[in-house]
């Protein structure tokens, strides 16, 4: 979650809730599952995220609207599962990923829509790197998950 207050607190009882009521592996705040949900953005700002969401589920096939999102509430078997210590991504891509191997891994996912609000302090750290880093990123993680067996994991609990 964004400390800045682009997440609304309020939020996090909804993500938990999906995960510890209705039994979801991940809960993603999204900001594009019932359209587009953001407030105070430039629009070049708004085009990137949701091209970018939408280029993610393009070449990898992930059925997520919001791929980049960073409001998630994981259940601990899917951190327990995960080999974190592989993650490649440094930038915002380090989102993509881990939603990517949540679900190569057979984990329930479900997107919650949320309002995303811009920051009203601090600065993005988008950058030219960051962005090379998840376009070419992704193409070269979906080719390499096509060489990769990932055990379907069942279990529940925190």
């Amino acid at each position: 979650m964004d400390a800045d207050f682009s997440h609304d607190p309020k939020d996090l009882i909804r993500l938990y809730r999906a995960c510890a009521e209705d039994e979801f592996d991940l809960a993603v705040g999204s900001r594009y599952v019932t359209g587009v949900n953001v407030v105070n953005w430039p629009i070049g700002r708004i085009l990137l995220s949701y091209f970018a969401s939408l280029y993610v589920r393009f070449i990898t096939g992930i059925p997520i609207f919001d791929t980049t999102a960073g409001f998630v509430c994981y259940r601990r078997n899917v951190l327990n599962t995960l080999p974190l210590h592989e993650i490649k991504f440094l930038g915002y891509a380090f989102q993509i990923e881990m939603k990517f191997l949540t679900w190569k891994h057979g984990f329930r996912i479900k997107e919650v829509p949320i309002i995303f609000y811009d920051r009203t302090r601090g600065q993005s750290k988008m950058s030219v790197n960051i962005f090379k880093e998840a376009f070419w990123g992704v193409v070269q993680m979906t080719a390499q998950s096509w060489f990769k067996k990932y055990p379907k994991i069942k279990t529940l609990g925190f």
